[in-house]
């Protein structure tokens, strides 16, 4: 493809993307594709030639676009969101057209110090303590995994990046058994081993009891373990459950145990001043992340991790090679060290574009509305005497279900909740997902889209009041109640 080309079809595509965006609402939100039908719509073997682009569109068009789930869509309202805006699409544009590696500063001295920039943004945005430092990874996976690495390499003080563990080190590790799998998949990949990891119990709004924590730490201490870190969450997966963070920082400080904060999700609220309540202890924390791709605006992927000491994360990663090192290291921070991958994406460009272009009250207001939005809601679901709330909801995750007084038998109520999400899903007006709180069926549905409406969640309160009124029918007929 020659520039001439690329100039054209790079026109029909923003077409094709202004389109799309302005046509969404007309798509099913959930794919209706079934299992292989993607697949077995594409030929077994590459072609032997080069196609012309437009042979690429016609497939992507006819194929693809009908095997995807619509995550733009203002009636998205499954799993979190992750949600974009025109302004980060247009941005990861020009990144793709950089092509910038961003490992050391010298690849890319724009990239390096943006990055640094937004990043301080964001710690004064979110009212965040000042000491924190930060760099942009992919996704909270990783920040989780960098923040347990930190605190084996500072407990060990470099010997097991060194030479390995010796099998006596018995560390132990500790968050809420509502705490995202990435907590567990971190355990395991760093080599504490998941038997080593301990989820504390939590209480009827879903958040980490720290009696039963630190009783955990001290019976893991008699037994002769090493408690090294601990999770805590702000907003849980779940149901965005907040973890009591002054107690879990004092029980921290008492035994010298790392301390993490996963809001991946929430941390976005915290730009609001009414929800900073919510974060206190912040002050105590050793790590942070948050996602600007899940409530941010910004397309993913876009993870921030901050940490108290910068040393013990540059520490656990550096490694010095030749072919890497140049004159201005000693002046410069080089993201490389800051986690794990060497090579690094321009991710602080799409940050820096939506956060001007917003700007900090505007990013408040969406924010603000789309908590407004779903209290409302929550108040509907909480009046409605065949419906009812499974947990708080403090922010924008309502968690119900269809419970009508008549049946008590939470087998049979878990079955018709899931047949009711099943149902209107398969309908393609609205995509909601379900968790389990205290071993109950729950409805999930997020309020977080960029564009997402008062009308949009009328609209699936509507349908999941309907796909109710028919099986509470069915359920008259098969005799559970008159």
């Amino acid at each position: 493809m020659d520039l001439k080309e690329f100039r054209s079809v790079g026109h029909e595509l923003v077409d094709w993307m202004s389109a799309y965006l302005e046509n969404i609402e007309t798509m099913p939100v959930m794919s209706q594709v079934k299992p292989g039908e993607i697949k077995n719509a594409l030929p077994e073997n590459p072609p032997q030639e080069g196609e012309k682009f437009s042979a690429l569109m016609s497939d992507f068009n006819r194929i693809i676009i009908p095997g995807i789930s619509h995550w733009q869509h203002p009636s998205f309202f499954a799993y979190f969101p992750a949600n974009s805006s025109p302004v980060s699409v247009l941005a990861e544009m020009l990144t793709a057209t950089l092509g910038v590696q961003a490992m050391v500063w010298q690849t890319s001295p724009a990239a390096t110090e943006l990055e640094e920039v937004v990043v301080k943004w964001l710690v004064r945005m979110l009212d965040l303590p000042d000491c924190f430092s930060g760099v942009i990874q992919d996704t909270a996976s990783t920040a989780t995994l960098c923040s347990l690495l930190s605190a084996r390499e500072r407990a060990s003080r470099l010997a097991i990046n060194e030479k390995g563990f010796t099998g006596s080190e018995r560390f132990t590790c500790y968050c809420s058994r509502e705490a995202h799998s990435s907590v567990e998949k971190a355990v395991k990949i760093a080599g504490i081993g998941r038997s080593n990891l301990r989820k504390i119990e939590i209480d009827r709004q879903m958040a980490m009891l720290p009696a039963e924590l630190e009783k955990a730490i001290i019976a893991d201490k008699t037994k002769g373990c090493r408690p090294l870190w601990i999770t805590a969450t702000l907003g849980t997966t779940g149901s965005t459950a907040f973890d009591p963070l002054p107690e879990i920082a004092d029980i921290c400080g008492r035994h010298n145990i790392w301390l993490h904060v996963d809001a991946a999700l929430a941390g976005t609220a915290l730009l609001l001043p009414e929800m900073r309540k919510l974060a206190a202890g912040l002050d105590k924390v050793d790590s942070f992340v948050f996602n600007p791709h899940k409530w941010m605006f910004t397309n993913f992927d876009c993870s921030v991790y901050l940490v108290r000491d910068v040393a013990a994360l540059v520490r656990t990663f550096e490694i010095m090679p030749e072919y890497l090192k140049t004159t201005v290291d000693s002046r410069v921070n080089n993201y490389r060290d800051w986690g794990i991958q060497l090579g690094r994406r321009f991710r602080a460009l799409k940050l820096w574009f939506v956060i001007r272009h917003y700007g900090v009250n505007g990013l408040r207001r969406i924010i603000r509305n789309h908590i407004t939005m779903a209290e409302h809601l929550a108040g509907r679901i909480s009046a409605d005497p065949d419906f009812a709330l499974l947990a708080p909801a403090p922010m924008n995750t309502i968690c119900f279900r269809f419970q009508p007084s008549e049946i008590s038998n939470d087998r049979i109520l878990d079955e018709i909740n899931q047949e009711i999400m099943n149902e209107v899903n398969g309908s393609g007006q609205i995509y909601l997902t379900h968790t389990r709180l205290h071993d109950k069926f729950a409805l999930r549905l997020v309020v977080g889209q960029t564009n997402v409406e008062w009308r949009h969640l009328e609209a699936a309160w509507e349908l999941l009041r309907q796909s109710a009124c028919r099986k509470k029918i069915d359920l008259r007929f098969a005799g559970y109640f008159k």
